[in-house]
């Protein structure tokens, strides 16, 4: 690791050499200040910055604390609840399958039925499902779901379609009903196509039983962060212990196994420096046992699960 630092202090110092730049640094994460501390007491380095032009400021970042942003579920945004929760269009990594039966006269309960093209939530060509996907990126999620409300609404008024407009909360029920209004008229379907594809994405990802899921996950790191300053890592580590179910005890609301290291990712970023210690030991080891258990009686792995293994 000392080698790979040094290796990394040289690559920098002839970055910023080729620049020109006299460079003051910032470390945020422990492996980023002994980084930044290499560098400053780097020889070459000290000869570069008596004598370069250009000033910088380097911030070094730990990736372990990127890890945190990418595991979390954060907040209360439609947009990353859609983009996590539906599968992916094939070929696409940021773009989502809807599934578009509902606005067929096809009855079929499969939910992997492919007969259908599947949607998408790109719509670049359709100015009203542009602004709708603006907000749900950008307003809370129950602010999002009335903009989709709204906007379905307005296009069907616009078709003549036999609207009843209904105040209050709204329903996934409530916009599949909107929905179906669309479903013998070609030319309304024509017309708000890219609307109602991402309606459809909305009602589908708030029926998806991943999204109670999403809320509880949010619960569990908004509670560990409030806790963490007062509570040390093992009595964490044993309060996530009873969690942890093999497949034949778990319901359709538990956690699985990927779900757990999602959470242990999150868990061990945001702590920091750990103390070790025995205490800590026995709960690791209970959990990795838990853990273990509960892959090894996985019927089926995930191809996460297969990777890891």
């Amino acid at each position: 690791l000392r080698a790979a630092v040094r290796a990394l202090v040289g690559d920098l110092d002839a970055l910023f050499a080729a620049l020109g730049l006299r460079e003051e640094s910032f470390a945020v994460g422990a492996l980023s200040r002994v980084v930044a501390a290499e560098l400053a007491s780097y020889a070459p380095a000290r000869n570069r910055r008596r004598v370069a032009t250009n000033k910088a400021s380097v911030v070094f970042v730990d990736r372990t604390l990127d890890l945190a942003g990418a595991v979390g579920h954060h907040g209360d945004s439609l947009a990353e609840k859609i983009l996590s929760v539906l599968p992916k269009l094939p070929g696409h990594k940021t773009d989502v399958m809807v599934n578009m039966v509902e606005l067929t006269a096809l009855q079929t309960t499969d939910e992997t039925c492919n007969i259908i093209a599947p949607g998408c939530l790109a719509q670049p060509n359709d100015p009203a499902a542009k602004a709708l996907w603006e907000s749900f990126m950008n307003l809370k999620q129950k602010e999002a779901v009335m903009e989709a409300r709204r906007h379905l609404v307005e296009a069907a008024s616009r078709e003549n379609l036999p609207i009843k407009m209904s105040m209050g909360r709204v329903t996934p029920e409530q916009l599949s009903s909107y929905i179906q209004l669309f479903r013998n008229n070609l030319k309304a379907l024509e017309n708000h196509c890219g609307l109602l594809q991402l309606v459809l994405a909305t009602v589908q990802t708030l029926k998806h039983p991943q999204t109670s899921k999403w809320d509880n996950f949010l619960a569990f790191e908004r509670l560990l962060l409030q806790t963490i300053g007062e509570t040390e890592m093992p009595s964490v580590l044993n309060q996530l212990l009873p969690m942890i179910k093999s497949y034949n005890e778990r319901m359709k609301d538990d956690y699985t196994c990927e779900d757990f290291l999602v959470l242990l990712v999150y868990m061990y970023s945001v702590v920091g420096e750990i103390k070790s210690g025995k205490e800590l030991d026995t709960a690791e080891e209970e959990v990795k046992k838990a853990l273990v258990k509960a892959i090894c009686d996985e019927p089926q792995p995930s191809p996460v699960l297969q990777k890891i293994t």
